[in-house]
């Protein structure tokens, strides 16, 4: 059933949620399909970012920021654990940016079904916009990895306080931005197809 409002004396009319939800549904596959596929390439500027992070909040702690298809690998000036003396080895830690970036295939679908003009503009501001919450992620990754070493820690001298600090970030980097990010990003970008829900167009 459709409903009815009236905005500034002029009737509105809500849109029905099933068929949007339909179109999700079927853009979804197709989403996720080609996120797959293109997770490669959206990952360079991912590890761009993380790289920069990196080097200029943690110092010569990172050497590099190397990419592999999805994976991330940050080469560290640190000794792995059991490495033999005189033997030039350092410590490199991997980091998957499929763990978080898979809120952009729903992203893709929610704008795409949404109909509304310009549809390619709305993922590219939103691809930009997440591209520094991967990056965020992928960096809480890394130093959860680092302190779940004991060597490692020992190498740092950490306190005991920064480790607090990174496993909250770890948590609210894998947890909640992954899929919250996304979503955030959408209704800000389209507000008004959201009040043409509600019955009100703004």
């Amino acid at each position: 059933m459709r409903r009815s409002a009236q905005r500034g004396g002029t009737p509105v009319t809500a849109r029905p949620i099933a068929p949007f939800l339909l179109q999700v549904a079927g853009w979804l596959l197709a989403m996720f399909f080609l996120w797959w596929l293109a997770t490669p390439v959206l990952t360079w500027p991912v590890a761009m970012l993380a790289e920069l992070i990196a080097r200029v909040g943690l110092g010569d702690v990172v050497r590099s920021v190397e990419q592999h298809g999805e994976i991330i690998t940050f080469v560290t000036s640190l000794r792995p654990p059991g490495a033999s003396p005189g033997v030039r080895a350092v410590l490199e830690v991997p980091s998957n940016v499929r763990l978080f970036s898979f809120g952009l295939p729903m992203l893709a679908a929610l704008t795409l079904a949404a109909r509304e003009p310009r549809p390619l503009r709305k993922l590219a501001i939103g691809y930009v916009v997440l591209v520094p919450v991967q990056a965020f992620s992928v960096i809480a990754d890394f130093l959860k990895n680092l302190t779940d070493d004991p060597a490692a820690m020992a190498q740092l001298g950490w306190a005991p306080w920064h480790r607090e600090v990174i496993a909250f970030c770890y948590q609210f980097g894998t947890l909640i931005l992954p899929t919250v990010a996304p979503a955030i990003v959408w209704v800000l970008m389209h507000r008004r197809f959201l009040e043409d829900f509600a019955g009100r167009r703004a």
